[in-house]
């Protein structure tokens, strides 16, 4: 076989990744924009670089040894790699992720044979619920386990450095001046740019970042995208090698990424669209002999759920309809603003009714921080008709908290929704959390619905 051009094994397919110009998406900026797609990676992603070399590392600490269990807390990406690296050693796999990842991720994990332990996202990093903590608590009760721990293991910006670096300089034979990349345990950006800046110290470093996120000056509060940005800073990112850091929202990300999907006939997800419309900004004012290269982490293939699939991208309000729409029925408002009325997990039931009362509602959203709130930070609701009946069977219900006593979240709907649409989910539900660009915004009720103005106006014109 060695006179064939045939891999050993999968893992030797890791890496050698193609660059490729955006020409559509940069047609408006001066220099080119080159996209490195670490799509054609085995796993279908970047992570499958730092995978590797973690295992590696590890063995050859005696950190892993035969028949053991990786285990690690991970969005997704970074366990396709490892798994992928654990079925060719025989190494048992799990994964622990939240539950902001998209369910097409928990299969893919679960068809390498890997088991699948999902956590809360809307908890702090230390609460025993938490992904990082649940991970944690499992290596100490599973014999022979081990975490790679990709957020502190050097081997992950080592393997970027030694691999993906070297690979763009030579592709762009030494031309490229700015590297893009989104943040998530920073070892890309922080191996990639080690690399790139021993060669040219020149070349300007750029961290894409979602809105919210520590990288970009945020508290870490909940974001809709996946696999990037942080709530904590991981050791394995070096905060000297960036040169700066672009902040992108939920709703440009996700329209850059059907952008770039449309357009260049690239699939690629939210954290991809991140990085390209961070690339765009970034380019925006530079010369025509500049070279952007912005690095595409994994592909759409595992965000058709979410990003690319109409009705949730409908619901959590990133799309509008032609017509009448929810906005539409909600009306004008004070200075233009929404306000979402909606109460802590920590908030009394007796304040709780107070609430409602105050504001003629039957339903009120429990939801943890300050507005603008995210919508994974929405954990539940409390209703008075659910109060009364729980008051028959619980003493003191008044003085203990809306988190003891909460029911499931609302039914949600789109700011840009049809009209019809929220008509018709208000026939099964009294109430409808309103969703704009990703975020709670306001409460859609049924009353609210059937006595807006525009409505009026509609069934005035069909009765014509």
């Amino acid at each position: 076989m060695r006179d064939l051009d045939v891999a050993d094994s999968v893992l030797d397919l890791i890496g050698k990744t193609p660059l490729v110009r955006l020409p559509r998406i940069g047609a408006e900026v001066p220099c080119p924009i080159v996209a490195k797609l670490e799509t054609t990676n085995p796993g279908g992603s970047s992570k499958d670089r730092p995978a590797l070399t973690m295992i590696d590392e590890a063995e050859k600490a005696g950190l892993l040894k035969p028949g053991g269990t990786i285990i690690e807390p991970t969005s997704g990406n970074t366990g396709v790699g490892l798994a992928i690296v654990a079925a060719q050693r025989g190494y048992e796999c799990i994964f622990v992720m939240t539950d902001k990842v998209s369910s097409e991720k928990v299969t893919l994990l679960e068809a390498y044979g890997a088991e699948v332990v999902v956590c809360p996202v809307a908890v702090a990093p230390e609460d025993p619920r938490s992904y990082y903590s649940t991970a944690e608590r499992l290596v100490k009760e599973i014999p022979n386990a081990y975490r790679p721990n990709q957020y502190h293991n050097q081997a992950n910006p080592k393997a970027h450095y030694e691999s993906t670096g070297p690979e763009i300089w030579a592709q762009t034979k030494g031309r490229v001046t700015h590297f893009v990349a989104g943040a998530g345990t920073g070892g890309t950006i922080s191996g990639v740019g080690k690399f790139l800046k021993e060669q040219n110290p020149n070349i300007k470093i750029i961290a894409a970042d979602p809105t919210n996120s520590v990288y970009s000056g945020g508290s870490g509060r909940p974001y809709l995208v996946e696999g990037v940005g942080e709530d904590f800073w991981p050791d394995t990112y070096d905060p000297e090698i960036v040169d700066s850091t672009i902040a992108i929202s939920d709703a440009e990300s996700f329209s850059m990424a059907h952008r770039v999907t449309v357009e260049e006939g690239i699939l690629i997800g939210g954290s991809g669209g991140t990085a390209v419309a961070a690339a765009l900004s970034a380019a925006e004012n530079l010369a025509a002999d500049d070279l952007v290269v912005v690095l595409i982490p994994d592909s759409g293939r595992g965000y058709l759920s979410k990003v690319f699939d109409k009705t949730w991208m409908a619901n959590m309000g990133f799309s509008e309809c032609v017509g009448l729409s929810v906005a539409d029925l909600l009306g004008p408002t004070p200075g233009g603003k929404l306000e979402l009325v909606y109460v802590s997990p920590e908030t009394k039931i007796r304040e709780a009714i107070e609430i409602m009362q105050h504001n003629q509602l039957s339903h009120l959203p429990v939801a943890k921080g300050e507005m603008p709130i995210a919508a994974a930070e929405v954990m539940g609701s409390l209703s008075e008709e659910s109060l009364m009946q729980k008051s028959f069977d619980i003493e003191g219900i008044l003085d203990l908290s809306a988190e003891e006593l909460m029911d499931p979240a609302l039914p949600v709907v789109g700011l840009g929704e049809s009209a019809i649409a929220a008509i018709s989910k208000l026939e099964t539900a009294p109430v409808l959390l309103v969703h704009d660009a990703g975020r709670p915004r306001t409460l859609l009720t049924q009353s609210d619905a059937m006595n807006s103005e525009v409505m009026k106006e509609h069934l005035e014109v069909d009765a014509k």
